[in-house]
């Protein structure tokens, strides 16, 4: 007669038909099994506050203890697991539990345990312990996809499991994943503190003329802050357009007469007043002089003064030599003094740099370069290499032609450069078939170099421009709440003011 054999203890999608290793198992085997459907108990937590109360535990089933497993109560959610199971790895937290016979220390590894139900608590997350439940069950840690990385990284330190034990393939996703969060976290907060000023109001609370100093800091580094502050960011905006153009009309032949010259050096001057009080008042109002000077943009406003201030100098020596001294080597030192004098005026093209402090692209321009500066180094790299290689062949394929232009490499470098860049001025042409097959090889080589970084380029600029101008914007719109809340409490402090002083209010 046929055996009968001891019925599942619930359905499985995974069992085959004809396999009976799931029907009959020896009573070790049963012993440590634990079906799915046991995963999902949620049961009220009782902590040992109820140990006294008799007539409660009377009415109540009694509960059955049972050595052989652990009672695990993750925030709500009731799991049991074999204590061999959970010893076949010592290290993890489950495995301490379950080797430990001292109490005391059982107790240090979970957070509360209920003495009646013979349950250990833990407060953590349940829906990623059952993960670390399935992996000891089946030894394999799994990894899903809509898990928050930082999240589940956490919770398996604390369980004391490694990412070793989860597949290659799962692990190796995660990894990037893990990975991209990281850097999108990192430029995160670098966009952030890229509109963050160096200093904060908080800074001058208990420091010499404070609120004076608070008020200058108001005035120039935040334009949000009042009205008077958004006029003074517009001016300094003006005024620097204003002196761009003025250089740029400096060099006009029909301004360089008396008086043409005249006003450009008045408009000089008052551009260069206005640049330097807003300089003093940047210094004054900063709470750290060595980190005003480590700044950029402290150094950019710097260097926008500086000019005029140096071409005052060197014009006072050349007259002082041509006043003084006649001799020829005094005259060529003027000379050169007057070579000087003329790079030190083209430094003023710099103040242009001065409306990143309030141009938005600006800074998301100079936040892509730096994010992106190992490609860009790469294509300046690849550029240089096609120019010494299009040069080489040109100048071996066109030197014995006569009258040729490719005498020698270096003077093949411009033709290679112009090429790469797919400008073409047309200055140098190659004579020869291969010269001409040359050309058309190096110009195919600029078209996909310069098409490979733009892509990158004008994604990440798109989006730091869009985070940028989000906090701007987020920024803005809290100091305008804050403005209105205190004109709000402004109002009411009056009205009660009012109130007080009117008897009839009284009444």
């Amino acid at each position: 007669m046929r055996q009968l054999e001891r019925r599942r203890a619930s359905l499985s999608a995974g069992l085959k038909i004809g396999d009976r290793r799931g029907c009959c198992r020896t009573l070790e085997e049963e012993e440590v099994h634990i079906p799915f459907a046991q995963d999902s108990l949620v049961k009220q937590w009782s902590s040992m506050q109820n140990v006294t109360d008799g007539n409660q535990e009377k009415s109540e089933m009694p509960v059955q203890r049972n050595k052989y497993f652990l009672n695990i109560n993750v925030g709500g959610t009731l799991f049991h697991i074999a204590c061999k199971v959970a010893a076949r790895y010592p290290v993890t937290r489950l495995g301490k539990l379950a080797i430990y016979t001292d109490p005391t220390k059982k107790l240090r590894l979970c957070d509360d345990y209920s003495v009646q139900k013979n349950e250990y608590f833990f407060d953590r997350d349940p829906s990623i312990f059952h993960y670390i439940f399935h992996f000891y069950r089946s030894g394999v840690l799994w990894i899903m996809d809509e898990m928050c990385p930082s999240n589940f990284v956490e919770e398996i330190e604390y369980w004391g499991i490694h990412l070793k034990y989860s597949q290659r393939c799962c692990r190796i996703l995660f990894e990037e994943k893990q990975d991209e969060l990281s850097e999108n976290l990192k430029i995160q907060k670098e966009l952030e503190a890229e509109l963050e000023p160096l200093e904060s109001a908080e800074q001058f609370e208990g420091k010499c003329l404070g609120q004076f100093r608070k008020m200058i800091w108001n005035l120039i580094e935040n334009p949000y802050s009042s009205v008077p502050a958004k006029i003074i960011a517009v001016m300094s905006s003006f005024f620097v357009l204003i002196s761009i153009v003025g250089m740029t009309l400096s060099t006009v032949e029909e301004m360089k007469h008396k008086t043409g010259k005249k006003w450009m050096e008045l408009l000089e001057m008052i551009c260069a007043i206005f640049f330097t009080s807003e300089y003093l008042m940047r210094l004054i109002s900063s709470s750290s002089f060595k980190k005003f000077l480590r700044a950029a943009l402290n150094a950019v406003d710097l260097v926008a003064i500086l000019p005029f201030y140096i071409q005052i100098l060197f014009e006072n020596l050349d007259e002082g030599d041509t006043l003084y001294h006649e001799e020829l080597h005094q005259m060529e030192n003027v000379s050169k003094l007057g070579k000087v004098l003329k790079l030190i005026k083209l430094m003023r093209i710099f103040r242009i740099l001065k409306l990143a402090r309030h141009s938005t692209g600006l800074r998301a321009f100079g936040f892509t370069m730096r994010q992106c500066y190992q490609q860009v180094c790469c294509l300046l790299l690849f550029i240089a290499m096609g120019v010494f290689t299009f040069s080489a062949l040109m100048h071996s394929v066109e030197h014995d032609v006569p009258g040729t232009n490719f005498t020698s490499i270096p003077y093949a470098w411009w033709w290679a450069a112009v090429s790469l860049s797919t400008v073409g001025y047309g200055d140098t042409v190659p004579d020869t078939v291969l010269g001409r097959m040359v050309a058309f090889g190096c110009i195919s080589f600029g078209i996909i170099l310069n098409g490979m970084p733009i892509s990158i380029l004008y994604n990440k600029f798109s989006d730091y421009y869009a985070k940028l101008k989000a906090h701007e914007n987020e920024t803005s719109l809290s100091l305008k709440l804050s403005r209105r809340l205190r004109i709000k409490e402004r109002v009411l402090r009056k009205l009660s003011e009012c109130c007080r002083a009117d008897p009839r209010c009284h009444h």
